[in-house]
């Protein structure tokens, strides 16, 4: 486990416990960033990966990959450079599965054993609605009636983008398993919100200021502009959405065979915190049960 946050841990609250997770959240898309020579912790074989990629890229890369190896290390793999797999995700090491993302602001990695697990999936997202036109290709059959219900309870949280996140992470469970692609609509989920499910009053109502403050006591901080996608800054993220619960993930298609089939309805739990939303899915493998031992007979009834 591992962490290099602003905040307390999001990635914590959303495993368990046997799953090892790194982050960095907070100052990881600063100005300068980008300058000196190659990260200490990335293989050169892991920056050629990058050779061709913009600036932002290869820091959004460089980092993630450092969440993976902190992970890794957590779960006593040994140093090894973490490349390129299937359609492009990680190849994680023989006997762990494994699921990373990121997005502005927010990094984030996640392995197991393959022994315990048999599948891991996270996805970290800006906190805001879907742009125009993805939300019809997100959202299938009853899910827009759950999604309408949802909104009516908390209409502070971006659902279809929850919605979004929760199928990415379920689509990393079962790209990692060996599934070919799995579509939005391959794919139903429903929800439970953890109490309380009301807005979070601002910061100040919950300090024993129940009024907003004053036009003059407000912060004169400019607004960011509108392609400005930084997070914002601590006293504004303390004043954003928090809300956390579970899901689960109904599989539409036939489940890849295996010595051990992934079930086809998946767990989730879900978190939005300081202006992002979380998902994560992680599948234990089930304990089998020992046989029974052979029926044996007293020798004493022999002889009655």
């Amino acid at each position: 486990m591992s962490v290099r946050s602003e905040e307390r841990p999001l990635l914590g609250a959303l495993l368990p416990e046997r799953v090892h997770w790194a982050e960095e959240a907070g100052a990881v898309d600063g100005p300068g960033a980008d300058d000196g020579p190659r990260p200490p912790w990335l293989f050169a074989e892991e920056e050629a990966l990058m050779a061709r990629a913009t600036p932002g890229r290869r820091r959004e890369f460089a980092t993630a990959r450092l969440c993976a190896h902190r992970a890794l290390a957590g779960l006593g793999v040994a140093a090894a450079p973490l490349l390129r797999g299937r359609r492009g995700a990680p190849a994680w090491p023989a006997g762990t599965v494994g699921s990373i993302t990121h997005c502005a602001g927010y990094r984030g990695a996640a392995v197991a054993s393959a022994t315990r697990f048999l599948g891991l999936g996270i996805d970290a997202e800006p906190h805001a609605p879907l742009p125009p036109g993805v939300r019809e290709e997100v959202v299938f059959g009853p899910e827009e009636a759950r999604l309408r219900e949802l909104a009516a309870r908390r209409p502070d949280i971006a659902w279809d983008r929850l919605l979004f996140s929760a199928k990415e992470s379920v689509y990393k469970t079962w790209s990692g398993y060996g599934g070919a692609w799995l579509g939005f609509e391959e794919a139903e989920v429903a929800w439970r919100l953890d109490e309380p499910d009301s807005p979070q009053p601002p910061a100040r109502a919950r300090a024993g200021h129940p009024c907003p403050p004053a036009p003059d006591d407000r912060p004169r901080t400019p607004a960011p502009a509108p392609d400005d996608h930084r997070r914002p800054p601590a006293r504004a993220r303390a004043e954003l959405p928090r809300a956390s619960g579970r899901f689960r993930a109904r599989l539409l298609v036939p489940v890849p065979a295996g010595h051990c089939p992934l079930p086809r309805v998946l767990p989730g739990r879900w978190l939005v915190r300081g202006g992002l939303l979380l998902t994560a899915v992680a599948v234990p493998r089930p304990v089998p049960l020992p046989p029974f031992p052979p029926h044996r007979t007293d020798p004493k009834e022999y002889r009655r």
